[in-house]
């Protein structure tokens, strides 16, 4: 890992290898990405497939929440859910600021992003050729009951 001077603590600039070869997998990360976000009540998010219009990796998981603290929750449950299941993540980007964090796991790129932030930049218009894959509802049904639960 490279770390440049001008970098936080929490950014890391890594040399990413290509994607793995097996897509099962990368699909069963985007979405243990997509369910531990939900979990922590992860807002309008998508899974975009980028693999099929871009070759530097392959799943953009990209969701959203209404305040810093929050985004900083779900980025922190998505690299615990990754560590835990697959390997660490290649570089956090923004965490401390809780705006925009980028969590970058080489086959899958997690956005968490403020509401107004996600709106400006708009990352599912500028990839809007890439194919969107569908969310388990089961996802959405234990979000709900681990509200519930509480």
């Amino acid at each position: 890992m490279v770390r440049s001077p001008s970098m936080k603590s929490d950014q890391t600039a890594t040399h990413a290898p290509s994607a793995p070869k097996d897509s099962a997998e990368s699909m069963a990360k985007a979405l243990a990405c997509a369910a531990a976000a939900l979990d922590k009540k992860a807002e309008n998010l998508h899974i975009l497939h980028v693999g099929k219009v871009g070759g530097f990796t392959e799943y953009f998981v990209i969701c959203s929440a209404m305040n810093d603290r929050q985004v900083q929750a779900i980025a922190e449950s998505v690299s615990a859910a990754v560590k835990k299941d697959f390997s660490r993540p290649l570089g956090v980007e923004g965490l401390q600021d809780g705006r925009w964090v980028l969590i970058d796991l080489g086959d899958v790129v997690v956005h968490v992003f403020l509401d107004a932030l996600r709106e400006f930049y708009n990352l599912e218009n500028f990839w809007a050729t890439a194919p969107r894959i569908a969310i388990p509802n089961e996802f959405y049904m234990s979000s709900i009951s681990s509200t519930s639960a509480s």
